[in-house]
This record gives structure tokens, C-alpha cells and sequence, in this order.
């Protein structure tokens, strides 16, 4: 699948993508200026320049991004928290790790706990994951907060 065939993160996002190559860069030694910073990351989602770029992301508040403050379900208890890492995969899909303000505990049985403070997940646009728990409910249910 080709980078321009994914939806378009929002500018923000886009933004965040080009300071955080500059700073990858920088750490090796590579001065990168912010323009050519947003222009590389342009090329990397297929588009001509960033003004192009920039035009077909839109303003729009799609996607999910670091430190971005969310609530919803994880297996069946309410959370709030933070989103510490994310990224775009295939076919509308997020790769994000979650850090719950509370630990969750993410077991249903009264004999014993288990406590979880973080926890990768995978999600669609919507915020809902494709895998489900036996009775059928998905794993993590995310909005933003």
C-alpha cells in the first residue's frame, strides 16, 4: 500500500512528523531546516510539496497522536489517560500505546488482580478494536477526551 492511499493525518500530526525528523536527524549530526523538514514528509505521503500536502490533510482532527488525552473501555472497565505513542498502519488502522491515568485491572475474577497501567492497542479511525473478548465486546473502545 502506498503512502498516499492512507487517509491523511491531520496537519498537526503532519507538523509533529516533520519536528520529530528534524530532531532524528539533528542527533546524528544532519541540520535540517523546518521547511525542508515539512517538504520531506510531503514527498514521504506521496504529495508534490507540503503547501499540496497540507491543503489535502485539511484541519480536520482525525487520527490520534502522542499526548493526546482520551477515555473509553478497556476490557470492560472506563479509563482516562493519554495517548504516549501512536501510528498509522494499514487500511485506516492505529498502532497506539495507551497510559491510563489509574491502573486498570484486567481481570474479572474476585480470587485475584492484575493491574495494568499501559497497554498497546490497535484501533480503527473510530476508536474501536477489531478484537473482541469472548462475550463478543472489543478489547479497547477510545475517544478522545
Amino acid at each position: 500500500m502506498t503512502p498516499n492511499s492512507l487517509p491523511f493525518p491531520s496537519r498537526d500530526v503532519l507538523k509533529s512528523q516533520a519536528k520529530r525528523l528534524r530532531s532524528d536527524l539533528a542527533a546524528r549530526g544532519q541540520i535540517l531546516s523546518h521547511a525542508q523538514a515539512l517538504e520531506t514528509i510531503a514527498h514521504q505521503w506521496g504529495a508534490r510539496d507540503w503547501n499540496t500536502l497540507s491543503a489535502q490533510a485539511g484541519q480536520s482532527a482525525s487520527g490520534w497522536h502522542p499526548g493526546q488525552r482520551v477515555t473509553g473501555r478497556y476490557l470492560g472497565h472506563s479509563f482516562a489517560g493519554a495517548v504516549k505513542a501512536a501510528r498509522q498502519a494499514s487500511s485506516g488502522f492505529w498502532t497506539l500505546t495507551v497510559r491510563f491515568d489509574e491502573p486498570v485491572d484486567v481481570v474479572t475474577s474476585p480470587l485475584f488482580s492484575s493491574l495494568r497501567r499501559q497497554v498497546d492497542t490497535t484501533i480503527n479511525a473510530e476508536g474501536v478494536s477489531p478484537n473482541k473478548t469472548s462475550d463478543g465486546q472489543p478489547h479497547m473502545v477510545l475517544k478522545p477526551a
